[in-house]
């Protein structure tokens, strides 16, 4: 199975059947999603409670935000590609549970999702050492400063005139945009190979190859996918804020407990959106540059369900 390249055109089908995914049955598609969204704040609650009951400096803080994305870079692609797998159920007609998404830790094909997930992780991690030792002079340094400064702020003991943010330092321009170019050219390396282990039952090595080079053969349309995919986020989020401003305000007036008690909800529906358009994206991404052609899968129940192995990481 290869890679194929697709016209600028799909970045926008992409985004439209991730709208639309589930539709066949929504129960199982969203369900399956909104544990994986859940599961997603898990690290951030944790934070929020440590840092509320011992205070955390910003050096342990940047040590608590470490350890939980390492432990995410295990889980997260047992958790999509359990997402991606109840998709291909749905999109192909096969009965499937929201409980379908934790199907990928067992059946022992967990060690090609965490092998996958370590890769990619370890990716990450290279360039952004590279990014910041290249263009990132004073950047920690700064960022370090504005985590203090924002921890001092939220304290009980917070001084009556707020102090002045630093300036960021010059090379911090560069550095978000080449941040912005590979955070893009990696998260569709990361959909089309976490595909091609989930449904194309490749090896680590092989479904990565697969994600390096059918990004590269897809710049247009990936270009346009995440055009449209900044800009609908952004309008979304435009309302978003508007909405909950509204709310804030005219529940205010009865209790301030009760504006949270009620954008929590508003919350919670709004990031399971997100990502149920994130993962119906990812999974179109995938059907078009490595899935099987019309018709290549015979009665189609079985073309992207993967091989059994054995557990292990295959190279």
């Amino acid at each position: 199975m290869t890679t194929r390249t697709v016209g600028a055109g799909h970045g926008w089908k992409w985004i439209v059947q991730g709208v639309n995914v589930g539709r066949g049955n929504p129960r199982a598609v969203y369900g399956a999603t909104a544990v994986v969204a859940l599961l997603a704040l898990a690290p951030n609650v944790l934070q929020a409670v440590l840092q509320l009951a011992f205070g955390l400096d910003p050096a342990a803080q940047i040590m608590v935000v470490g350890a939980t994305s390492l432990v995410s870079i295990v889980l997260y692609p047992l958790l999509i590609g359990g997402v991606l797998r109840v998709i291909d159920a749905v999109e192909h007609g096969r009965p499937a549970r929201p409980g379908d998404v934790f199907a990928t830790f067992t059946g022992g094909h967990a060690g090609r999702f965490v092998g996958f997930g370590v890769l990619m992780g370890a990716l990450y991690i290279l360039t952004f050492y590279a990014l910041v030792s290249a263009f990132g002079d004073g950047v920690l340094e700064w960022y370090m400063d504005v985590l203090a400064i924002s921890q001092e702020m939220s304290a009980d003991s917070a001084p009556a005139t707020p102090p002045e943010l630093p300036l960021p330092p010059a090379g911090i321009g560069p550095l978000m945009a080449l941040a912005i170019f590979f955070g893009v050219y990696y998260a569709t390396v990361y959909a089309i190979g976490l595909g091609q282990v989930t449904l194309g039952g490749r090896p680590v090595m092989q479904a990565f190859r697969d994600g390096l080079g059918g990004a590269l053969r897809n710049v247009l349309p990936v270009v346009v996918a995440a055009a449209i995919a900044m800009a609908g986020g952004f309008a979304l989020m435009l309302a978003f804020a508007m909405v909950v401003t509204i709310i804030t305000v005219v529940a205010g007036l009865v209790h301030p407990a009760l504006a949270a008690l009620l954008v929590l909800p508003l919350y919670l529906v709004l990031l399971l959106v997100l990502y149920i358009v994130m993962f119906g994206a990812m999974y179109a991404m995938w059907r078009d540059i490595c899935g099987p052609q019309d018709g290549a899968a015979g009665d189609g129940a079985s073309a992207s369900t993967p091989p059994r192995d054995s557990g292990r990481i295959e190279l």
